[in-house]
């Protein structure tokens, strides 16, 4: 079953994008590859019931369960070690990626505090978008009541763009709100 954005892309947006930058082939059109979603927990260094609240919101959040992140040295002045968890990231790609982005646009940024639009300034040169959230209270999976704490996470989606501008028109074409 193909979710909306999906299909979206299939008909309409890769014909238009084909047209519009000039390509002879369907594969060269840019596409979504993938959506890297990164929650940081500092304080899991401390409170190791902090990184199962955070593992359990971004299982909520996208649908599958992510990874730890674990510290790669130690660092005295941060009481950490090697090997202790310090965050937790999730890789969506096909259906689980085309939901996420519909949820995100649709649901998740509307609901944002003093929204007016996504930078512009966030594509990495090579076609990658990235944003930040705040609070991971604006999906609608979580449950104000059973959250211990307001955390942030970092979303970056990555497509088969060759430069930022191919990207920002298939972003548009996704209808996520960019900023001009």
């Amino acid at each position: 079953m193909a979710t909306r954005l999906n299909e979206h892309y299939d008909t309409v947006l890769k014909a238009k994008l084909k047209e519009e930058l000039g390509y002879s082939n369907d594969h060269q059109v840019p596409r979504l590859e993938k959506i890297v979603l990164n929650m940081g927990i500092g304080e899991a260094a401390q409170d190791s019931k902090k990184i199962d609240s955070a593992i359990n919101e971004m299982t909520l959040i996208s649908g599958q369960k992510p990874v730890v992140n674990r510290a790669r040295q130690s660092i005295a002045n941060f009481k950490l070690r090697e090997g202790m968890p310090i965050g937790c990231k999730v890789t969506l790609r096909g259906e689980r990626m085309y939901e996420f982005l519909d949820r995100l646009i649709t649901i998740a940024l509307p609901r944002v505090r003093d929204f007016r639009g996504l930078s512009p300034d966030s594509f990495d040169g090579r076609g990658n978008y990235a944003l930040g959230l705040r609070e991971q209270i604006v999906f609608p999976e979580i449950n104000y009541d059973d959250i211990d704490e307001i955390r942030g996470m970092n979303v970056v989606i990555c497509t088969s763009a060759n430069t930022d501008n191919e990207a920002r028109e298939l972003l548009r074409g996704f209808e996520m709100p960019i900023n001009t």
